[in-house]
């Protein structure tokens, strides 16, 4: 059986036990499982006197144990699985190919990331989410507010981006492993990716065989992961909730629609890219990475739903898998389309609850901050707040806002995953249309080559 025979048979494997979880309506039993959570963590709330608070916060812990043990065994394998996939997608090109390909693939990843970030600059400067949050939400975070009054300024210099540019290689890619610097081990990654290109084939084989038999290993550890997920959800939801309060939960509606809104516009402007770029029927489209976004709705993780969408790209959009194995590993890291508009409108959001008024150069500081940001956010469950909390503090505002959102960070975090997944598929059926035929007639001319010497 040769490498590549192996690869597929360990891909089908697991994604035969995907579906059986998205038909078995895996994300149905998410949705029960969150408001099941919702409504158990207002019970426990201390606010109705029923549950001391010492008492909620332990049970609150426990209850938050099987999410906890979900979030570690996902980011325990985030990094092997992206940095295998990484250089097996790139070992699969040719120098030639991977030329094209690369450039133009990090050009479309930054452009929809501004796309994705102009839409949530808009909705929030025009429908303004935070003025409507809730008082009694804005009373409790009384001190937090202050302090954000009086330390909102800018800690931006344009003197300080050589430095962050240098920083992107990592000087020791395991601390950088270590530390989760999401966006430089993916440099890093991409770089021993094309290294890997330069070794004779007897060389080779070994290195694609090794990546092979890890991303193995980190499939058998996404099947394990799986089995917590509605376990999961419930306890988070329960834990947050009873934190929370039904009060801030109710003021933050509005803000909830603004997101959802945001990434449904977001959504029909890849399904205008697939009719227009890709040449594709959009609804058809949608009919068929359904599987891919139920997945992702039910994980909020882009990594852990990569080998379905990778099947998905293959087998049902019949895209390139030269051009699917390059695109989908780096896009679950990079192209965050979702998560960026998602951390636009949380941002502008956060300072209009906390009455801060924002300049237009403020707005410009956050639109770059999270489009840098984006591109490095973990494709975990709750890697966004992670790194909203840097982009907070680059605008001037505290991070401590964070907690006004916390409670509904879950379910937003389900939808923006689908979002992201749905991107990473449009890419690919936009570069299959652009590269595809090319790949092809590379891969024909190299086997009519092969023939005529075997002749």
């Amino acid at each position: 059986m040769s490498l590549f025979d192996t690869e597929i048979k360990s891909l089908k494997s697991l994604n035969t036990y995907l579906q059986k979880l998205v038909a078995g309506k895996l994300w149905l039993k998410v949705l029960i499982a969150l408001f099941l959570g919702v409504g158990f963590g207002l019970l426990l709330s201390p606010q109705n006197g029923w549950v001391s608070k010492a008492t909620a916060d332990v049970l609150g812990n426990w209850l938050a144990l099987p999410g906890m043990l979900f979030l570690k065994l996902v980011q325990m394998i985030m990094i092997p699985l992206i940095v295998a996939s990484i250089i097996t997608g790139i070992a699969s090109n040719d120098k030639d190919n991977l030329k094209k390909l690369g450039g133009g693939v990090l050009l479309y990843f930054v452009a929809t990331t501004i796309i994705s970030v102009s839409i949530g600059t808009l909705l929030a400067t025009v429908f303004k989410p935070g003025s409507y949050l809730h008082e009694q939400a804005a009373a409790e975070h009384e001190a937090v507010l202050s302090a954000g009054e009086e330390n909102a300024e800018l800690s931006f210099d344009i003197n300080d981006m050589p430095g962050i540019i240098t920083d992107l290689l990592p000087e020791n890619p395991l601390a950088s492993m270590v530390s989760g610097e999401m966006l430089s081990i993916v440099i890093f990654t991409i770089i021993i990716g094309v290294a890997v290109l330069s070794l004779p084939d007897n060389l080779l084989k070994p290195v694609k065989l090794l990546l092979s038999a890890v991303q193995e290993i980190c499939m058998t550890v996404v099947k394990w992961a799986m089995i917590l997920v509605p376990i999961a959800v419930f306890g988070l939801m329960a834990q947050l909730t009873s934190s929370v309060g039904l009060s801030s939960l109710a003021g933050l509606g509005y803000y909830v629609i603004v997101v959802l809104a945001g990434l449904l516009i977001l959504v029909g402007i890849y399904l205008m890219m697939v009719s227009l770029l890709g040449r594709r029927n959009p609804l058809k489209f949608l009919g068929k990475i359904r599987d891919a976004q139920l997945l992702a709705f039910s994980t909020t993780s882009s990594a852990a739903v990569m080998p379905l969408s990778l099947q998905t790209a293959e087998e049902k959009l019949k895209v390139d898998p030269a051009i699917s194995n390059f695109i989908i590993p780096i896009g679950a890291t990079v192209n965050m389309d979702g998560t960026a508009l998602y951390q636009t409108i949380t941002t502008l959001f956060i300072a209009q609850a906390y009455g801060l008024e924002m300049s237009l150069l403020n707005i410009i500081v956050v639109i770059v901050t999270i489009v840098a940001a984006s591109i490095g956010t973990p494709a975990i469950p709750g890697g966004g707040v992670v790194i909203l909390a840097s982009v907070l503090g680059s605008a001037g505002i505290p991070a401590e806002g964070i907690i006004i959102i916390i409670g509904v960070e879950r379910l937003l975090g389900m939808f923006r995953t689908a979002v992201n997944v749905t991107g990473d598929l449009t890419a690919c059926v936009v570069f299959n249309q652009w590269y595809g035929s090319i790949t092809k007639n590379k891969m024909t001319h190299k086997t009519s080559i092969a023939d005529n010497e075997d002749g």
